[in-house]
């Protein structure tokens, strides 16, 4: 028989585990303690483990004591991988990528950059292992376990996997409602002059892009992959879900792509400004030239320390040569106009 707790689900009591939960086929659930787990079997029900992936209790429950293949022990306990789904005998490996939020007990900081990381996850007709690092927090585990403590959680296994991908796709949608926010505040940035922060953010943003597009793919493919398979425990209404899991996680890449093109597009007209004002100001500079040009070849010729300059004894010659120079920088500021090189 299994060890019976009270009716709290317990957090992180156990070193490496942090719930350990058999559900009772109505949407609830009832808390194990390690023991428990360790006393499970397929007939007592379908059982939920989620364990911290680089925790030594975790590393040394799922590989003496998880009953796993030694392939599926090295991935689950692997330190980092991009999402896929492999079928090995009755159960599927799977590796997706949730987004990192901060632990409620924490305080919350903006992080300049957004953090995919991976959740490892083995699941059979009885039972589903996740694992993921110690120092993530990922809000859609946390929801669903919420769920299955007040009684609307699934039910049986298939279900359970298919609210856990649907949870850990929802969690993309305001991260990129996020993205495009801050697409629309740069593209107000630049045109109020400010494109030194302009720089820098934008830099950012499509580092950030490029980071989820790099995951999102392959974990759509993964996706795809688990509503074919034909495992007995998927039932046709879970590979309805995934189908809708699949279009709502396509819809985010496409919203992505925009993203990423609104972003080049902000690029390209910064480059743009950029060039504009460079060339502004070295029209301004080679005018100023034009300018002092006059002056200085008068005063140039005049400095000259030798003899016959004209003008040396004559008093009225000074007043002369700047009434010269004077005329001379009129006229050319005025071709300089004329030729809208000012």
């Amino acid at each position: 028989m299994l060890e019976q707790v009270k009716p709290v689900i317990r957090y992180g009591d156990e070193p490496g585990l942090r719930f350990a939960l058999l559900l009772d086929g109505k949407g609830g659930c009832t808390p194990l303690t390690m023991e428990g787990v360790c006393a499970w079997k397929p007939g007592d029900g379908v059982v939920w483990l989620h364990f911290e992936r680089d925790h030594p209790a975790a590393a040394d429950w799922i590989t003496n004591k998880g009953g796993f293949d030694p392939l599926v022990t090295e991935a689950l306990l692997a330190e980092d991988s991009r999402p896929r789904v492999e079928p090995i005998e009755d159960g599927l490996l799977i590796i997706l990528r949730a987004v990192c939020a901060t632990p409620p007990e924490e305080v919350q900081v903006t992080l300049p950059d957004i953090d995919l990381v991976p959740v490892h996850i083995w699941v059979e007709e009885h039972r589903l292992v996740s694992l993921r690092d110690s120092g993530h927090y990922i809000t859609a585990l946390r929801d669903i376990r919420k769920a299955l403590e007040t009684g609307k959680g699934p039910k049986q296994t298939g279900e359970l996997l298919a609210m856990v991908s649907d949870k850990l796709v929802r969690d993309l949608e305001p991260v990129l409602d996020g993205m495009d926010e801050e697409v629309d505040d740069l593209d107000d940035l630049m045109f109020q002059g400010e494109e030194g922060e302009v720089r820098g953010r934008l830099k950012q943003l499509r580092r950030r892009s490029v980071q989820l597009r790099r995951y999102l793919a392959p974990q759509r493919d993964a996706l795809n992959r688990i509503e074919h398979d034909d495992a007995p425990w998927l039932k046709e209404r879970d590979k309805l879900r995934f189908r809708e899991v699949i279009d709502k996680l396509m819809r985010f890449i496409e919203y992505l792509d925009a993203i990423r093109d609104r972003t080049g597009i902000l690029h390209d007209d910064l480059s743009t400004m950029i060039s504009e004002r460079i060339a502004r100001n070295s029209n301004r500079f080679a005018a100023l030239a034009a300018l002092l040009l006059p002056p200085s070849l008068v005063a140039g010729l005049f400095g000259m320390n030798v003899g016959g300059i004209p003008g040396v004894h004559e008093t009225w010659a000074f007043i002369a040569i700047v009434g010269a120079v004077a005329i001379t920088s009129i006229a050319t500021l005025m071709v300089l106009k004329r030729i809208n090189w000012l």
